[in-house]
């Protein structure tokens, strides 16, 4: 089972994404995310992990378990990202900014946009919660591999500063419209084929 972690919008404060789930190819969105921003240097509490895929696995130990388990009948760990580099202890958890989190993913069912707000939003956190976590539980739960790829859909500002072929950008900006469409549509309960 994999996930996948779209950010879509890297602010000065903050990264907004969409989580979704892969199963066979096929994409279903679950939520709305907010993190920390992107930093080239880690900065403790204020920095985003790297894109790239890690394994998922339930943490039962710590101060997020303890509360969690008091909190939700159905919580039995923590979804930990497992073996980042330069970070300890990446779970997924609620809140609703960036001031939530110290690395970690905050889920939403609602989402303002971090252009708008500096530390981004991501609202009904706890119903998100609710709804990802059975699904991600029981998939670690059943023996299968799971793992989440973070992918930085949101641009990287170093790249744009170098010369790139103008038919590069013609193929890269439809590539993005097409899956504009597609991620627009499935947020309308559209089905797409």
């Amino acid at each position: 089972m994999k996930y996948e972690v779209l950010r879509v919008s890297s602010q000065k404060d903050s990264t907004s994404g969409l989580l979704f789930e892969v199963d066979n190819g096929k994409r279903t969105f679950l939520c709305y995310t907010i993190e920390d921003e992107q930093r080239d240097v880690k900065v403790w509490g204020e920095t985003r992990i790297p894109a790239g895929t890690y394994q998922l696995e339930l943490r039962t130990e710590g101060g997020f378990h303890n509360r969690y388990k008091s909190r939700y009948a159905f919580h039995k760990g923590m979804i930990w990202v497992k073996d980042v580099p330069g970070f300890e202890y990446i779970l997924w958890h609620t809140g609703n900014t960036d001031e939530s989190t110290a690395g970690c993913l905050i889920l939403g069912n609602s989402q303002e946009s971090n252009i708008v707000k500096k530390d981004g939003f991501v609202g009904y956190s706890r119903d998100a919660y609710a709804f990802v976590y059975p699904r991600v539980a029981a998939a670690i739960e059943s023996g299968l591999r799971v793992s989440v790829e973070y992918i930085d859909y949101d641009g990287d500002i170093p790249e744009l500063t170098q010369e790139v072929p103008k038919d590069d950008i013609m193929d890269k900006l439809k590539e993005i419209s097409g899956e504009v469409q597609i991620l627009s549509a499935k947020l309308d309960g559209k089905r797409i084929t």
